[in-house]
């Protein structure tokens, strides 16, 4: 029997939905040698399977992977849509700055999302906008409620595999909703009492678009370990901050309190975002202590 190629959508039980040729979705199980192998199968991994039946199939290979987000697991991701809140919850900049780094050490390119941006005072995600797009992100300022943006965001979306990412609360649901209306995502109010939002998404599912491409709705999120980074390379993630390391006195400087640090000096000038510095700082730390441990 001839093979087929397609994306998987979900996995559940390990039954995974196959977006096949002519918008038909197969539900397929993966060959008895896949199992041997251990291989875990993810939303966004391309397979190759043969049909046993009317909308049936059996996975035969999965194709090799471009990129792979890590918890939620995701693959094949070309871009990642990086949501924040400028309100309700507030603003967490420590994690987007954890999200880029994720982003650029695994090769994605990242896309800053700006929501209820209706919430806020206009000088608000200005300022935020006006730091990261200085770094080079590209960012996107939105209002599920009011659809500003949406606009700018499909047009972000289309024909690309991408990622939403980012905590609870903060309307990454109620985004693909304003995008794709069809979708009737569930989406959660923020709780008065913690500040966090509730989370609605309850695994990765592949989502197909209407004007092309796919995108991941994933559970959200307020923790994440960063994996395979060297302390010594960190700043490497940081365009803002590798961009000046030449100037520094010493190639290994870490841009704490070394001498003759030209990061120090351009975050004491206001070249460099201050908010951005303490980001890289938090997150040094937490190499170093991870590192400590193993």
């Amino acid at each position: 029997m001839e093979s087929e190629f397609g994306i998987v959508l979900r996995g559940v039980g390990g039954i995974y939905n196959v977006q096949a040729a002519g918008d038909r979705v197969i539900r397929c199980r993966p060959r008895g040698r896949l199992k041997q192998q251990d291989l875990i199968i993810l939303a966004g991994d391309r397979v190759e399977y043969t049909f046993i039946g009317q909308d049936e199939g059996v996975i035969e290979a999965v194709l090799p992977r471009g990129t792979i987000l890590p918890r939620p697991a995701v693959a094949n991701i070309e871009q990642l849509i990086l949501v924040t809140a400028c309100a309700e919850p507030e603003p967490q900049l420590l994690l987007m700055d954890k999200l880029l780094v994720l982003a650029e050490s695994r090769q994605i390119h990242p896309v800053i999302c700006l929501n209820k941006v209706d919430l806020v005072p206009d000088w608000i995600p200005e300022d935020l906008a006006t730091t990261y797009a200085g770094v080079g992100y590209k960012v996107i300022k939105c209002s599920a409620k009011t659809g500003v943006g949406i606009d700018d965001l499909r047009r972000c979306l289309d024909g690309k595999l991408s990622s939403f990412a980012g905590p609870s609360g903060v309307g990454k649901s109620s985004l693909l909703n304003a995008i794709e209306p069809g979708l009737r995502l569930v989406t959660g109010a923020v709780s008065p009492k913690t500040g966090r939002g509730r989370q609605t998404t309850r695994q990765v599912e592949l989502l197909p678009l209407s004007f092309g491409g796919y995108v991941a709705d994933t559970p959200g999120f307020s923790q994440l370990q960063l994996e395979g980074i060297d302390e010594l390379e960190l700043d490497r993630y940081f365009p803002d901050l590798y961009n000046i390391k030449s100037k520094c006195r010493f190639a290994s400087c870490l841009h704490r309190l070394e001498p003759g640090c030209g990061v120090l000096e351009a975050v004491q000038n206001g070249t460099i975002s201050s908010s951005r510095h303490n980001s890289y700082l938090v997150l040094l730390d937490e190499l170093e202590q991870a590192r400590t441990r193993y």
